[in-house]
């Protein structure tokens, strides 16, 4: 008796993971549950309680009464152009230089590894203390304007921080290293046998970079310019810092901390918070729209 139970409890086994695997619950699914449980406690419960808090305005007016008066607030709209205004071309210089240094270095070269670690050490510092070091170097008092007027270039001290100028150096510092490590990794998977291929019909080295390279780094550069932007979308430490909290950097973020920290008005900061993610989802579309657009081939950009 006891060995037909044993018996039928593999079979029961084998059943129960029958049943599972023709829903689509395989054992590579199973264990995706914890990650996907994760991300649920960690970010869609949050996202949906602040979306669910910005329709509870403190002082009443119905559930757009915070979004009505954050739009008919100039002071406050003006945050959303601020802040595009640093985060659109910052990232898109970033993802800029990144793309020929990408090209050249996903060749053998020497000293590769050494530029590489010296491209990207900017990464380890952390915005407040590229921010400081900024200030030590381009402030009024910093080593680059004691140089300029002990050389007498310059007759009074030149205003390159608390400005825009101190935000986006900011900015581009710590928001390459990210955009090079996505495009150089991308750009390294693609077979150099396709550029040779071009060459053997024609196509000069201008040709080739542009018609087959670059699309090819087409995705791996959108994803990059996509992350850049993000990151830098929601810069906070370098825009108080080195940058006009009160006037031309005053970006959304900022405005989102005063209403949740100075003005304890929590449901205005989670609309300020969704006005975020509604604008920076709105500029990852039109991103993802142009890629399709301007390249229709494989996503992998030859690898493999």
């Amino acid at each position: 008796m006891s060995r037909a139970v044993a018996a039928d409890r593999p079979a029961a086994g084998r059943s129960l993971r029958h049943r599972l695997a023709a829903v689509g619950l395989d054992r590579v699914v199973l264990l995706a549950i914890p990650a996907a449980a994760t991300i649920g406690l960690l970010f869609v419960y949050p996202f949906l309680y602040g979306l669910g808090l910005s329709f509870q305005p403190l002082d009443g007016g119905g559930v757009f009464a915070n979004y009505r008066a954050f739009f008919n607030d100039a002071y406050q709209a003006s945050t959303i152009a601020k802040t595009l205004r640093l985060a659109l071309p910052a990232a898109l210089l970033n993802v800029a230089v990144s793309v020929p240094i990408a090209h050249k270095m996903r060749r053998p070269m020497r000293f590769k590894r050494l530029i590489t670690t010296a491209l990207i050490l900017p990464v380890t510092l952390g915005t407040v203390l590229v921010a400081e070091g900024l200030i030590r170097y381009f402030g009024p008092q910093g080593w680059f304007n004691q140089a300029l007027l002990g050389l007498g270039l310059i007759d009074a001290p030149l205003r390159l921080t608390n400005n825009y100028v101190g935000v986006f150096a900011s900015l581009v510092i710590t928001g390459f290293p990210l955009a090079l490590l996505i495009v150089l990794g991308h750009a390294s998977g693609i077979d150099p046998d396709v550029e040779k291929a071009a060459a053997t019909l024609g196509a000069g080295p201008t040709q080739r970079f542009w018609k087959v390279t670059f699309p090819l780094m087409l995705p791996g550069v959108s994803i990059a310019f996509m992350l850049a932007f993000v990151a830098a979308f929601a810069v906070f430490p370098s825009a108080v810092m080195v940058g006009n909290p009160s006037g031309e950097t005053r970006v959304i973020s900022i405005a989102a901390y005063q209403a949740a920290y100075e003005q304890f008005d929590y449901p205005m900061a989670s609309t300020i918070a969704m006005v975020m993610a509604a604008v920076e989802l709105a500029v990852i579309g039109v991103i993802l729209g142009l890629r399709s657009r301007l390249y229709r081939g494989a996503t992998s950009g030859g690898k493999g």
